[in-house]
């Protein structure tokens, strides 16, 4: 399984937010932004954070990449 957060970037973006103002709200930390920046898996607490500051739901900012032919779920 994979994540993205291709939707979080686009919605950022759409709000005139940039990264840093998004972090520094939600009380992230760089090293965790940049985990997001690889498209690496972050916390739910994390997610629910940015998710808060940002006003919407998980689904607005992450999507899950689920590969059923290499040992996903069936």
């Amino acid at each position: 399984m994979a994540v993205c957060y291709n939707r979080l970037w686009k919605l950022l973006i759409d709000k005139g937010i940039t990264k840093t103002e998004m972090r520094k709200k939600a009380g992230i930390s760089t090293s965790v932004l940049a985990k997001m920046g690889k498209n690496e898996t972050v916390s739910m607490d994390t997610l629910a954070r940015i998710a808060g500051v940002m006003d919407c739901g998980l689904d607005d900012i992450v999507e899950l990449n689920i590969d059923t032919e290499k040992g996903g779920m069936n």
